[in-house]
């Protein structure tokens, strides 16, 4: 939904000063220099002006403004790609030059925690400059441009209602574009026969190799409650709903994930799930047989709302989950952690660290499910992160009170 402390941008328009409202959904700030840009701007100027910082606003056909995104795109993309054959050729040069295979090995290992804060900051760089193309859309978020579509329903669902002038980036647009046709269409949940319907803003569930482990993990003895902390579309709450358990309370502190999960549990008629707005563990609950959890899988600093699905600096909220399970828990209680070992290829947690922290949890594990990700990242061997990527493995790891 829209920020409660609104921002506004200004600029030049045929020598008339203008002002609209400001949305970002990455929390960048307005703009300080606007230039008005439109079908007869090539992609290099327009390129040229985004790298420099500045933004643009679109003011010719609908369509020409996303392929101007596309060709900006391919720009970025180019240059990534130059970069990382430099850095690749410096990294190779590096372990030739080391005394042996071993001492390769190492320089190698060295390089891929650089790789993956390097592909980080290049992201935030690429989204920076895609996100200087902006549209202007009118009250209830229409647009006079040539062949624009009817956005009001989309970017009301995603940005919620507005009834002033407002100033987006044609990336934030088409982010609720597609959201729309997501939550329309829904996502097929592979092993179950179900589709699940994202909202904008809230991650949607396109891996789903750990589905097959919440199916596969045996129920405690006695399991008449159950909590699913950290929600999200409610995917797992769903899962566990359809295992017969009586009393599944699902979780989140985002206001977008709860309406999303809401939403899918009414969508199937689930009469058994409760929703609460919390950090973490619901208040006034009974203690819990079975505790779920799917934190965000990587210890890196979110850049934006979404990327909170995905990164979790510091491991915050992973180690909460951990230190207030065992107090929610009822006797012969069981926590069900779902977590990838990404972190651990990538060098940014180690295998001992997450043991230790289920110790000082008073946790100790009684068993462990894993799977392997069949996803694209993890098959193609020109990703950079390919070693760590394709090494992968998500675990379901059973807990129990020490």
């Amino acid at each position: 939904m829209l920020a409660t402390e609104k921002q506004y941008v200004h600029w030049q328009q045929n020598q008339n000063s203008r002002s609209a409202r400001w949305l970002s959904e990455s929390n960048q700030l307005p703009p300080a220099r606007i230039v008005l840009v439109d079908d007869k701007t090539t992609a290099d100027q327009a390129y040229r002006l985004a790298c420099e910082g500045t933004s643009l606003l679109w003011n010719g056909d609908f369509h020409n403004a996303r392929q101007l995104l596309q060709a900006l795109t391919r720009r970025i993309e180019r240059t990534n790609k130059r970069s990382e054959q430099r850095k690749t050729s410096k990294a190779a040069t590096a372990a030739d030059n080391a005394d042996d295979t071993t001492n390769q090995c190492l320089a190698t290992a060295k390089q891929i925690p650089n790789l993956f804060h390097q592909q980080r900051q290049a992201q935030a760089q690429r989204s920076r400059i895609l996100s200087r193309l902006l549209l202007e859309l009118a009250p209830g978020y229409s647009s006079q441009l040539r062949r624009a579509p009817d956005m009001t329903a989309a970017c009301t669902a995603a940005f919620g209602e507005l009834d002033e002038p407002c100033l987006l980036s044609f990336r934030d647009l088409q982010g609720a574009l597609g959201a729309a046709q997501w939550r329309a269409k829904g996502v097929p949940i592979k092993g179950l026969d179900l589709s699940i319907f994202p909202h904008y803003g809230v991650f949607a569930p396109t891996r789903h190799e750990y589905v097959q482990l919440l199916l596969d993990a045996p129920l405690p003895a006695s399991c008449d409650v159950a909590f699913d902390i950290g929600s999200g579309t409610g995917l797992l709450a769903i899962i566990l709903a359809q295992r017969e358990l009586k009393q599944v309370i699902a979780t989140d502190l985002n206001p977008r994930a709860m309406a999303c999960a809401s939403d899918n549990f009414m969508r199937l008629g689930l009469s058994n799930v409760q929703l609460q707005q919390a950090d973490l563990f619901p208040t006034a609950a009974p203690l819990a047989n079975l505790i779920v959890c799917n934190p965000p899988w990587l210890p890196a600093k979110p850049s934006s709302p979404l990327e909170y699905a995905v990164y979790d600096a510091n491991s915050a909220m992973l180690r909460g989950f951990l230190q207030g399970a065992k107090q929610h828990l009822a006797a012969q209680g069981e926590v069900w952690l779902i977590l990838s070992d990404l972190a651990e290829h990538l060098q940014l947690r180690t295998r001992d660290e997450l043991l230790g922290w289920f110790v000082a949890a008073g946790l100790a594990v009684k068993y462990r499910l894993d799977t392997r990700p069949k996803h694209g990242r993890s098959q193609d061997d020109t990703d950079p992160l390919f070693a760590a990527r394709s090494s992968e493995v998500t675990s379901l790891w059973c807990l129990q009170p020490a």
